[in-house]
């Protein structure tokens, strides 16, 4: 049976979220609890929405 883990697009959802914590680890500290908590959340939901649609139980949930 396929989950979320099989689609592509959760794989580059899932990139893209590494990437950005790589990316902001190098911001100021002085934003850690502002912009870069913001962007962090905001790449995260991307996989989390993801994986959310593909355990919907019909085809039309998932689209």
């Amino acid at each position: 049976m396929k989950t979320h883990k099989d689609l592509d697009v959760w794989k580059e959802a899932m990139s893209l979220a590494k990437g950005i914590y790589k990316l902001t680890a190098d911001f100021p500290k002085e934003e850690t609890y502002g912009l870069v908590s913001q962007i962090r959340r905001a790449a995260v939901s991307i996989p989390s929405n993801i994986a959310e649609g593909a355990a919907r139980n019909s085809n039309k949930e998932f689209i």
